[in-house]
């Protein structure tokens, strides 16, 4: 058996009995690029939903993707702060709200949930507080003896 370089002319050929490469022609408008040579393609395009030739891309035209208005920066500021410092949150989330309705961005969700977090924290604190004033002037009625009118003033007094 004697070596066949595979760069050669010809190659494979010999392992193919009868194989003839001008039995069957290309396809119709089909030309295939010569060697070296860049590919071009075609200047036609078609149109979209347009039956396409065999051989040639399938591209419609294209669109730019829409772009998303941004998120309001008081928006977020506003749900974050619920957590940290309520007030603030409070604040925040209402003037996100006025600035929604002026801007069209995004994030009226994010102002709402800021809203309702922050007076559900204010509340709650009031709530704490409430409570927390009551125990005081239920502790020094107990201590002192005295009706509950004289603690009272006394407290309010800080005597």
């Amino acid at each position: 058996m004697t070596y066949q370089d595979p760069y050669q002319q010809g190659y494979g050929q010999q392992q193919q009995p009868g194989y003839d490469p001008t039995a069957y022609p290309p396809p119709p408008g089909y030309e295939p690029p010569g060697y070296n040579q860049p590919y071009s393609a075609s200047p036609v395009t078609p149109a979209p939903y347009q039956q396409v030739p065999y051989g040639q891309p399938m591209y419609g035209p294209a669109y730019a993707a829409p772009v998303a208005a941004p998120t309001n920066t008081l928006a977020i500021l506003s749900l974050v702060f619920a957590f940290v410092f309520a007030p603030a949150g409070v604040v925040l989330g209402h003037m996100a709200k006025k600035q929604l309705k002026q801007t069209g961005e995004q994030g009226e969700g994010l102002a709402t949930a800021g809203l309702i977090v922050s007076y559900i924290h204010v509340g709650i604190w009031v709530l704490l507080c409430g409570v927390w004033i009551a125990v005081l002037i239920f502790a020094n009625s107990i201590d002192s003896g005295t009706s509950e009118y004289d603690n009272l003033i006394r407290l309010a007094l800080g005597a």
